[in-house]
């Protein structure tokens, strides 16, 4: 079969042998794969914990082949996504500390092939495209334990989308106006916030534009959600836009830490500062039925044939893409 493999000199598609299936296993014939920024910061040197050679790839769908045991028999032939979690753990809202996520160190889902855990596998929602379900999975577990666990999403909340370029981002705003919330975004790129406001959203600012934040925070009254991945020194300005009792959410710190956080606006107005990282078996389930039930569709950007996957890592490194970036075997 085919994969794409990164070497310490090399990164591109090799032929390989055919996974084997150990106890509990199902070999899953890949239709779509999709790409996050962790596959691009792994392939540029900038994740923790590299092993390499490495099958990258988290997201992905795909039709059951083989199973290990005929107790299992009845996945064959069914579509299915794949929960990129493992070892999650049994505690709700925290991952164990040897935890870590499909496609490295574990061969991920950029290959013809997968040998998966069956109890990874969930059948893929009927409505979704093969592009569509292979795009869901990280971005919408990681999107629904920020927005819907972490920051209580309901009909009534105001949200602000902070850097609503990547994945993750895109996810929380669909999941946030399939709830009925009015949100508003941020970004770099005027075409994204225009594609944003297409979505539905209400508005946006450029995040860059000290002034435009406050104004567009000043109209929507505050915010009751504010859902951010970046950090660094705008953190403590995003904490100035909550309302009082709101919360910020925050699922990583790609500009780095904050220097500086006013503690007194906070404790006053009775905020909320919280980390959330991926989510839990439970949740990966909760947010299929949310998609399920609310028939979300992840956007797509482009997609690349198997062949082709370093033209889609070249297409994620050039930040010109809004949705998912799916690869096709």
């Amino acid at each position: 079969m085919k994969a794409l493999l990164l070497r310490t000199d090399s990164f591109g598609i090799e032929d390989l042998d055919m996974p084997e299936l150990l106890p509990g296993q199902a070999l899953v014939k890949i239709s779509a794969a999709a790409l996050n920024r962790r596959d691009q910061w792994i392939r540029e040197g900038m994740y923790p914990k590299i092993v390499l050679p490495a099958q990258l790839g988290s997201d992905g769908c795909g039709v059951v082949e083989k199973v290990a045991e005929a107790s299992n028999e009845y996945l064959l032939g069914k579509r299915m996504v794949i929960n990129p979690n493992n070892g999650w753990g049994t505690h709700p809202s925290v991952q164990l500390r040897d935890y870590h996520i499909l496609g490295m160190p574990t061969k991920g889902t950029l290959a013809e092939y997968l040998a998966i855990d069956v109890d990874r596998l969930h059948e893929a929602p009927a409505f979704l495209s093969d592009e569509e379900a292979g795009a869901l999975p990280l971005a919408g577990l990681t999107a629904y334990n920020a927005i819907v666990n972490k920051g209580g999403l309901s009909a009534s909340k105001k949200v602000l989308i902070s850097g609503v370029g990547g994945g993750v981002a895109q996810m929380a705003l669909q999941f946030g106006l399939a709830a009925g919330a009015k949100c508003w975004v941020s970004s770099g790129k005027a075409h994204v916030i225009e594609q944003c406001v297409a979505l539905g959203a209400q508005a946006g600012a450029d995040y860059k534009d000290a002034e435009a934040m406050k104004q567009m925070a000043k109209a929507a009254g505050g915010f009751d959600i504010i859902i951010d991945s970046a950090g660094g020194k705008g953190m403590n300005d995003l904490i100035m836009m909550l309302a009082p009792g709101g919360s910020l959410v925050f699922y990583g710190a790609t500009v780095g830490n904050t220097q500086e956080i006013n503690l007194r606006y906070m404790f006053w107005n009775q905020l909320s500062l919280k980390g959330s990282t991926m989510g839990s078996d439970a949740d990966f389930r909760n947010m299929l039925a949310f998609v399920e039930t609310h028939k979300i569709e992840p956007v797509v950007d482009q997609v690349f044939s198997l062949d082709d996957a370093a033209s889609a890592f070249e297409r994620m490194k050039s930040g010109q893409h809004f949705g998912k970036i799916v690869v096709k075997p």
